[in-house]
């Protein structure tokens, strides 16, 4: 429960990479779609799916890294 100092810091730069990893990986998606739409002049069918790609991938990533840390707390 008592976690080390240097425990606590690695916690706090695993949350920390949240607020980056979230708005990253939508824009990674919207990049995509929207070089794939101008590719395949599909306009804006890529663009959503694959902004819709990246908001999914966000959450993954946030499950990823407030998961362990929530169960290692339960215990």
């Amino acid at each position: 429960m008592n976690d080390s100092p240097v425990e606590q810091k690695r916690k706090l730069a695993a949350y920390s990479t949240v607020g980056l990893m979230f708005p990253v990986s939508i824009a990674v998606g919207l990049a995509i779609g929207y070089f794939l739409d101008r590719w395949f002049h599909t306009s804006p069918y890529l663009i959503i799916i694959f902004t819709l790609y990246g908001i999914a991938g966000g959450f993954v990533n946030l499950i990823r890294v407030t998961g362990p840390n929530k169960k290692k707390n339960d215990e």
